[in-house]
């Protein structure tokens, strides 16, 4: 079921997947210090300070947390056009290598599982994980023992694919133009790879991050001293509320800027790379035509004049 589609107050409800443990110790240090401000106005120190509005305007604050978060978004959105690249491109090749190239099943199956093998390792490579695990059943030994000394493991399944299309078309398995093809979409497999790579090893600037946590720090212990006067004891409650809401936004962006982890907000990279390969598994079952060697239904038959007999044009 989709995210939009669970129970309202389920999802309301719901820790996993949110800021909420993240968040907490800073909240807790703002209340915390607002109690202390309250409990002092309250034993008749002079501690409302009103004029502290002006020092962080909210405005402000809340153009510099907007852009952070659309800032994270777009990366996030970015990540996952890309794997979606990544998918339609590995489906396509896939069915052009299955369909057009005329040789064994066998040796098209192996071509066919290191497109599985492409979006695993470059799963991997983005998590800085190894990979030989989620990699064996898909590609020989020797193919592993030279993935694992490799920096980019992903590039080099992308050699092996286009290496692979070279021999066809120099055995006369596939015309030039096919080559052209099918060579155009490995290509995109890379250009997939090299955008991930990008937000990846680009994240926001350190300064931006710095200011905008130290504006959040002032801005909610300044807080307390503003709305004591007319708010009491409540004062505790609303500086947790808007500690939680300001510093609940800060850590969304800071979740999904790097969308290739492993954490509920990340993208699910898992899944997406277990759909591929089920694409794969349920195109082997296929048999082109070029295996049946049979008129197939693209095939048109042609009226001839009559005492001629029909004949198939493909």
């Amino acid at each position: 079921m989709a995210e939009d589609r669970r129970p309202w107050f389920k999802t309301l409800l719901r820790v996993r997947g949110s800021v909420i443990r993240a968040v907490l110790p800073r909240v807790g240090i703002c209340t915390a210090f607002s109690l202390i401000v309250t409990l002092a106005h309250e034993a008749g120190m002079s501690v409302s300070w009103p004029v502290l509005g002006g020092v962080v305007p909210s405005l402000v604050l809340g153009l510099l947390l907007v852009f952070r978060t659309n800032a994270s978004y777009e990366r996030f959105w970015e990540g996952r056009k890309l794997w979606g690249n990544i998918v339609n491109t590995s489906r396509n090749l896939a069915r052009q290598i299955w369909v057009s190239v005329d040789t064994s099943r066998q040796s098209k199956e192996r071509a066919l599982k290191l497109l599985v093998a492409f979006a695993i390792a470059t799963k991997q490579h983005l998590r800085q994980q190894p990979c030989e695990q989620e990699l064996r059943h898909l590609v020989t030994p020797a193919q592993l023992d030279k993935m694992l000394g490799m920096n980019s493991p992903p590039l080099e399944i992308a050699f092996w694919l286009g290496d692979y299309l070279q021999v066809q078309q120099l055995k006369g398995r596939i015309n030039p133009y096919q080559l052209q093809a099918m060579t155009q979409q490995v290509n995109g497999l890379v250009d997939a790879l090299g955008g991930c790579e990008r937000i990846l090893k680009t994240p926001l600037p350190l300064a931006y991050s710095i200011h905008l946590k130290q504006l959040l720090v002032m801005y909610c212990l300044a807080l307390p001293f503003q709305v004591v006067s007319e708010l009491n004891l409540w004062t505790v409650l609303v500086v947790a509320l808007v500690a939680f809401a300001v510093f609940g936004v800060e850590e969304i962006g800071l979740e999904i800027e790097n969308p290739f982890g492993c954490d509920p907000n990340d993208l699910p990279l898992n899944a997406i790379c277990r759909t591929m390969e089920h694409n794969i598994q349920d195109l082997v079952t296929l048999t082109p035509s070029i295996e049946k060697n049979e008129q197939q239904p693209w095939q048109i038959t042609a009226l001839l004049p009559v005492g001629q007999e029909k004949q198939s044009i493909e």
